[in-house]
């Protein structure tokens, strides 16, 4: 009975909780670059990193550290 409920668990866990990537839409890329000064270059370069996510390689993200006042 153990056996059977690990292996439910570990199943579960492999089709349930798999890693999924949702890349952005264009209408999403394009509010996003809304508020950056040069819309164009920002468009171009979130297209560019989608094409790259899409084909399995690896993007560079940016964090940023959060600052409490």
């Amino acid at each position: 009975m153990k056996f059977t409920f690990k292996l439910f668990l570990i199943i579960f866990g492999f089709v349930i909780l798999e890693q999924k990537s949702f890349s952005l839409t264009d209408y999403k890329i394009k509010k996003i670059c809304r508020k950056e000064m040069r819309v164009s270059t920002c468009i171009k370069n979130l297209q560019k990193k989608r094409s790259n996510m899409e084909k399995g390689n690896f993007i560079e993200i940016p964090v940023i550290p959060y600052k409490s006042n």
